[in-house]
Order: C-alpha cells, then structure tokens, then sequence
C-alpha cells in the first residue's frame, strides 16, 4: 500500500534520526526528539509541497520518542505504512499500525513512541484549508473549529479513500504539467473532502439533517466505489437505491449536477488513470481498460484525453 510514493522527493536517506528532526521541525511541525536506544543512521525523509499541502514520508529507522508541543494553525493527517506507532495523549494512548491512520487537530499535545521499522506518511494541511472547504460544504464553521474526533480508521477499507490518497501523493511525487492546469488544486479539495467525510468531527454539528435522498445517494455511490471493475447500469443502480430508474436520476441531477452513467464514467477513468500511473502490474492500456469492463477502446481513449489532457498510452508510458 503506497509503498513507493515520493521515491522522487527525498531529502535525507539512511542518515540520523536528529538529521531528519531537523527537516521535519522546519517543515512538518514543530518537536522535541528522542533516541530511546542505540543510534544507527538509517533514518529517511520524503518531503514536498502540493497545492497548500505538505507531503512527507517519515522513517527514523530507530526506537525515538517524539514530543510535540502543539501544531499551531495546521491539521495532521497521519498514516502508519509499517511497524507501529504509539499516541499519548494527556488522557488517553492508542497504538496503531500499518494501515491505520488519524486526524491530529490544532493545539493538541502529544507525545509519540516509534518503533524502530515504523514509517509513517504525513499530510500537513493549514486551518485555512480546512475552513474554506467547510465553509463550502456546509455553510459555515463550529464556533470552536473544526475537530476532528481521536478515531482510527483503517484506509485499507475504503478503496475510493484510498484511491483518493495515492492520486495526491503520485501526482505530488511528479512535476506534472497538469499541476499547472489546476489539477493540483482539484486534488487538494477532494482529498479534503474525503477526510471530513472519512473521520468523524464537530462539522456534524452545522450540518442541515440527512435526508432520506441524502441517504440514498450515498448508499448508489457505496455501490459504485466497491463495484467500479464491474459493467454496472441504471437499472442495476436503481434497484439498489429501492427506486425508479426516473428516480435516480432526479437524484443524481439535484445532488451531483450529473447523471448516473456519467458518473460512473468519470469514476472509471479516475481509477483506470491511478492504475496506468501506479500499478507496475498493468502492461497496457487494453489490460487497464478491459479490467475496468471498458469495450470501447477508441470512444475511452478520446475521454480519457479530454479529462487528463493527455492519452492513456502517454500516462503508461511516463510511470
């Protein structure tokens, strides 16, 4: 899961975890570290930035404690990819693992326990960020900010969220001319999303009610994520939604401002684009599409090119 993303943006490689505290303390967030045994100088550091983000890929290679006073005005969005990592907080600890992530807020103190084979990705995101996308989610703000509940969640679980986050780091981890045409931007935001979506907040606390319309696009859009590889139809989407074909449109129409078929369009090329950039399995562009049950190889091509900017075989080509 995500093990080579970045390989493009590192920093320090097998060196000392003080080496990589320094870059991280400039960088990542402010904190105090310490070697809990004996020194050896395998420590590793990923780092760039992506559209108001900071992405880093953090390995310190020995048993360290970390001590972090506070993150200021930025959120973390931690990601344990091997070994395991310990959180102290003033009233509670919790470990986690590989594949488990958590939401850090502003201003908490904690304290963490790496093992020695820990890696973690983290993704620095400033409050603003955060902010302007409530605000557009949900018109406006708790009156304390949004904080996000200390719960673990492992990302392996939820393969669009997982999509999600792989589609940022690779895109940070090339000098895409795509950036230049606000991808990145687009990027930034749906991964956002994703994460107020993902953990649990006081956003909940502004938000209008659920609606049963609400809860019924949200179970199609289930559907869609875990059988995107599938030939799935209207039909098929609106006997899992209980409702007419007619329906869902309507739903479709009112809630995402498209239609069903073209959403699985879009789902399908965003999926086939991460499998064409990252999967080192995929050979060609026929083995990619066809995965995805798309016949129509040379209508898929023109769309693909449309929603990328480029042709597929060029995306296979620059992996």
């Amino acid at each position: 899961m995500l093990h080579s993303v970045l390989n493009n943006s590192a920093v320090c490689i097998n060196t000392t975890p003080d080496e990589v505290s320094n870059h991280v303390n400039k960088h990542v967030g402010r904190h105090r570290l310490e070697l809990m045994g004996p020194e050896i100088s395998r420590s590793q550091l990923s780092l760039c930035q992506f559209s108001d983000l900071s992405l880093s890929r953090i390995c310190y290679g020995n048993k360290v404690r970390v001590a972090c006073p506070d993150l200021e005005d930025i959120y973390h969005f931690q990601i344990v990819m091997r070994g395991e990592c310990q959180w102290r907080f003033s009233d509670t600890d919790m470990v986690l693992t590989s594949g488990q992530a958590l939401m850090m807020n502003p201003g908490e103190k904690i304290d963490l326990l790496y093992s020695d084979d820990c890696e973690k990705l983290i993704v620095k995101i400033p409050r603003e960020v955060i902010n302007n996308t409530c605000v557009e989610f949900a018109g406006r703000l708790p009156k304390s900010g949004i904080l996000f509940e200390r719960k673990v969640r492992d990302i392996r679980q939820s393969q669009s969220f997982l999509s999600c986050i792989e589609a940022v780091f690779y895109e940070a981890s090339e000098e895409s001319e795509l950036s230049l045409n606000g991808i990145s931007s687009s990027y930034r935001d749906l991964l956002v999303q994703k994460l107020l979506n993902t953990f649990q907040s006081n956003l909940m606390d502004v938000m209008p009610p659920t609606t049963p319309e609400d809860k019924t696009i949200q179970r199609v859009l289930g559907y869609i994520d875990t059988n995107i590889k599938e030939n799935l139809t209207v039909e098929e989407l609106s006997a899992v939604a209980g409702i007419s074909v007619r329906k869902l449109y309507s739903l479709f129409a009112n809630g995402l401002s498209t239609t069903p078929k073209r959403y699985i369009k879009q789902a399908k090329l965003l999926a086939i684009h991460r499998e064409l950039k990252s999967n080192r399995a995929i050979r060609n562009v026929t083995e990619a599409a066809m995965d995805y049950s798309v016949t129509h190889l040379g209508r898929f091509s023109s769309e693909y090119k449309d929603t990328f900017g480029e042709l597929p075989s060029v995306t296979l080509k620059a992996r």
